[in-house]
């Protein structure tokens, strides 16, 4: 690998860690504010909403900026959103902002690796950085519960700073204030990231033409007998991560009962079997295989409705982490096929920008159906049986799609496959 992509991966590292532990930190100033559950489940669609409204604009962005500026930019904008948490602005509306930085962060994130790796290469880059963006998962999840129980929470407390009234009086005020600092840490890490020699693509002027192009490009991938069932598949994949964390937090309580702090680390469970399932997939699968790993978005649905059943820890231990593993072998492969095939038809920019308003789109959609089941009454555990089976049947709606382009586009659908097995070899 390349020395630049190093520093893309450190400065990926400190943000996500700071986003997860944001996350745990602005559950628990909701609950201990007195906030409804469905507030807090409504997280997770507020940090997508900017993805979905911006989306035909910070892949333009991406693409006329240098990669490296627009994570600055974005890291600092996250700053911003903690900000506003801290000083007195409704933690759903300061979550959102921060989710404003992520959606002008992600375009660039991914879309660097396009032009700084080759396409043989992507697999192996994609099982490094969503590998670390799960190690990542796991120690800001952790961390934030750190940082909000009894014995962080209390010496961050202590911390005064002489001759000035910071205003943090809680535990999670004080833990949104440390992940300033990891935000800093990312920002400093994009100033180091190297300019790549892929030309510069000039935003349009006019807002119209943008959202005109971002449809051209949305429309590309979906007519694509290849990029539509890479594009589906890990949209539903990271409309089930995206909310994964809240509902294995709220399952927790429900089945075990575990404070947040406690819970914290069953979300870390479910991302330790992701990233072995990441890793397994980006050593063992080639780009023009990657979709056989569909059954596996099934057996995901299938083992979020088995969730239910589990009321001991030694047991609920194990089967997160197969079910983050089935999530972790899927998406990397399918992940560098939607890459591989965005890139052929369209800027890296603009297709990381469609890849993240369909998946962003997803999270908004099913935190929706989720909140919304919370919030007319039903228990967790019928809201995650749900939800499970509604991931289920999808998936195997995409598998039965892709066979039949098997059958009816049989020589287009070949030729792509023949493109990506020269391409990642």
């Amino acid at each position: 690998m390349k020395k630049g992509f190093y520093t893309i991966m450190s400065a990926q590292f400190f943000s996500s860690l700071a986003d997860n532990a944001l996350f745990v930190a602005a559950v628990e100033l909701l609950r201990t504010s007195g906030a409804g559950e469905w507030q807090r489940a409504a997280l997770v669609p507020m940090f997508a909403l900017f993805y979905v409204i911006l989306a035909p604009f910070v892949g333009a962005f991406a693409d006329a900026i240098p990669k490296g500026r627009v994570m600055f930019v974005s890291n600092t904008i996250k700053v911003a959103g903690c900000l506003m948490m801290l000083f007195g602005s409704h933690p759903l509306l300061a979550y959102a902002v921060v989710g404003l930085g992520a959606a002008a962060y992600s375009p660039a994130k991914y879309g660097i690796l396009t032009e700084l790796l080759p396409p043989s290469q992507l697999v192996k880059a994609n099982g490094w950085i969503e590998g670390l963006t799960i190690a990542s998962i796991i120690m800001g999840v952790l961390m934030g519960g750190q940082l909000v129980g009894g014995h962080v929470a209390p010496l961050l407390l202590g911390l005064d700073l002489p001759l000035v009234d910071t205003g943090v009086d809680s535990p999670a005020e004080a833990a949104v204030a440390t992940l300033i600092l990891p935000y800093i840490v990312a920002a400093l890490f994009n100033l180091r990231i190297p300019r790549t020699d892929a030309e510069l693509q000039p935003m349009p002027r006019d807002p119209l033409q943008m959202v005109r192009d971002f449809s051209d490009c949305n429309a590309r991938l979906w007519n694509d007998k290849l990029g539509q069932i890479s594009l589906a598949t890990t949209t539903l994949f990271w409309g089930v991560g995206g909310n994964l964390r809240y509902i294995v937090l709220a399952w927790a309580a429900a089945a075990l009962s575990y404070n947040t702090t406690q819970a914290t680390s069953l979300v870390g469970v479910v991302t330790i079997g992701t990233a072995v399932g990441a890793v397994v997939a980006s050593v063992t699968m080639r780009l023009d295989r990657a979709t056989a790993t569909i059954p596996l978005g099934v057996g995901m649905g299938l083992l979020l409705v088995g969730m239910v059943l589990i009321d001991n820890v030694w047991l609920a231990a194990p089967f997160l982490i197969l079910l983050g593993g089935f999530g972790g072998f899927l998406v990397v492969p399918m992940n560098a096929l939607l890459q591989h095939r965005g890139h052929n038809l369209m800027g890296a920019g603009r297709s990381i920008a469609v890849q993240n308003f369909n998946e962003q789109a997803c999270i908004l959609a099913l935190g929706a159906f989720y909140t919304g089941m919370t919030r007319f009454g039903l228990s967790a555990f019928a809201a995650i049986t749900a939800f499970g089976l509604l991931v289920a049947g999808t998936m195997w709606a995409i598998g039965r799609w892709h066979r039949r382009n098997c059958v009816q586009h049989r020589e287009e659908v070949e030729r792509l496959l023949a493109i990506a097995r020269s391409d990642g070899h």
